[in-house]
């Protein structure tokens, strides 16, 4: 019997999580309690639409025209997409079959045990680093950083291709010494292929007044550009010192 993903929603024409226009699944539940979520209703998996494999499939070939043409692929994000690592290891073996790219978006607390028969499906990992202070890191996201520094030591021990994902948050995670420790600690992974800044956005704040939740980072500007560039320069080690 198939194992049948639980799915929060899909995204058909995706421009930013991946090379390419991708085809994103976006699952439910997640490990984590970020504080700046812009997908609050994905935490539970509770109501989820539950779908097979082949089912997405169906789904994916709808716009392999797209898909193949700008030499984009399937990313499945979340939630925390490798919480469900059978359903993910289904999609990406028939996604590889049909010769369509496949890219991971996930903070990376996962047991990198339970999801290496995945990785070898998987062609690109997006890989969130939330905060690189331990202590912050709890703050921010209610979990520590542990288990995601074993599983980047693990990708880069297999050299599978990461991009970085830094979400810039003002009074969290733009103080320049903890962006300075994030830089120390990035350098020392060989497969890093790309860094980017997300700036920070309080879109997702109606999902979180939608279930009745206190938003967090009520106040919390954006980043300006000059900010986020900045960030970027350091992270990336382009900036002078």
């Amino acid at each position: 019997m198939e194992t049948k993903g639980k799915i929060h929603s899909f995204e058909t024409f995706g421009t930013v999580d991946g090379p390419g226009i991708r085809f994103i699944v976006f699952m439910k539940g997640c490990p984590l309690k970020c504080k700046y979520c812009h997908n609050r209703d994905t935490w539970s998996a509770e109501d989820a639409r539950l779908y097979t494999a082949e089912e997405v499939m169906r789904e994916i070939r709808k716009y392999r025209n797209f898909i193949a043409s700008s030499k984009g692929g399937v990313t499945v994000s979340g939630g925390e997409a490798l919480i469900q690592p059978q359903f993910v290891l289904e999609l990406f073996k028939r996604c590889r079959e049909e010769g369509i790219h496949t890219a991971v978006d996930t903070s990376g607390y996962v047991n990198a045990e339970a999801v290496k028969e995945v990785m070898k499906y998987t062609d690109l990992v997006l890989l969130d680093l939330k905060h690189a202070n331990a202590v912050k890191h709890k703050e921010l996201t209610g979990v520590d950083n542990n288990k995601i520094k074993l599983f980047t030591q693990y990708l880069c021990d297999i050299n599978k291709p990461v991009w970085i994902r830094y979400v810039l948050i003002p009074g969290y995670t733009d103080d320049e010494a903890d962006l300075k420790a994030a830089r120390d600690y990035l350098k020392n992974f060989k497969n890093i292929e790309k860094i980017e800044v997300l700036p920070y956005h309080s879109t997702g704040k109606i999902k979180w007044e939608n279930l009745k939740a206190e938003y967090p980072l009520e106040g919390v500007p954006a980043p300006t550009k000059e900010q986020v560039m900045r960030a970027w320069g350091i992270l990336s080690g382009t900036a002078e010192s």
